[in-house]
């Protein structure tokens, strides 16, 4: 890791750390020692950043000079609340971890008192019964999406049969009590949703599907849509 990436990762690691953030508090985070934290602040400082506090004490990030402040509406204010406190109960560790990054940047960039009220949203989100566990590696499925790469995985479904399925991955989705990833099957010659906690086994074929995925995503959508207007999903066998 390079010294400009340790200091980046020290100004996210006193954005999201509860202050008075210890420096061997931030050398746990960032796997290095608490010397080298001291040396690390002084340099931010230099570089503009206002950190209240002192070795003994702890840190706490005043005034982040990297960042504009950002100007929000009560109910804008929510909703981002809400939305990325989703994020953190039913995305995988990858998702819910950048979701808490993406709240302490927000938070950064806010006044002092639109950020006290980031911290004490009325809305939020918790899940008290865990989504079922993914059966494959979610941050390597999402890349694959976005890539807009075919993969081939091992396919369990509600009564047990097992296939090996090869599909153009287009979009991850919570449904109901599940995550499902809406895709377009081969073996099926059609769109399916596959529940990712039956899922095993991801692998790339090699194979690209560029550029069609939002067309196939968009074409994915109105087939879950009846002729009464009201949404299905497709049919995951």
């Amino acid at each position: 890791m390079t010294r400009t990436e340790r200091l980046f990762k020290l100004m996210q690691a006193l954005r999201i750390v509860p202050p008075p953030a210890t420096a061997q508090a931030l050398a746990d985070r960032l796997d290095v020692t608490a010397r080298t934290i001291y040396r690390d602040i002084d340099a931010l400082r230099g570089l503009g950043a206002v950190i209240d506090g002192a070795a003994g004490f702890g840190y706490r990030l005043i005034e982040d000079a990297a960042l504009p402040p950002l100007n929000f509406d009560e109910d804008e204010l929510e909703a981002l609340v809400l939305g990325l406190r989703e994020v953190e109960e039913v995305g995988d560790s990858t998702l819910a971890e950048a979701a808490q990054s993406a709240l302490a940047k927000l938070r950064a960039r806010l006044p002092q008192t639109q950020a006290h009220r980031l911290d004490h949203a009325v809305l939020s989100a918790h899940r008290f019964t865990p989504l079922p566990q993914s059966g494959v590696d979610t941050a390597r499925l999402r890349r694959a999406t976005w890539e807009e790469k075919t993969i081939r995985f091992d396919y369990s479904d509600a009564e047990g049969r097992e296939t090996t399925r090869e599909v153009n991955p287009l979009s991850v989705v919570l449904m109901q009590s599940s995550l499902c990833l809406l895709a377009f099957c081969h073996l099926r010659n059609d769109f399916r949703a596959f529940r990712l906690d039956r899922m095993r086994g991801l692998d790339l074929t090699g194979a690209s599907f560029r550029p069609r995925r939002a067309t196939l995503l968009r074409d994915c959508l109105a087939a879950m849509t009846c002729d009464t207007g009201q949404e299905r999903a497709p049919q995951a066998t």
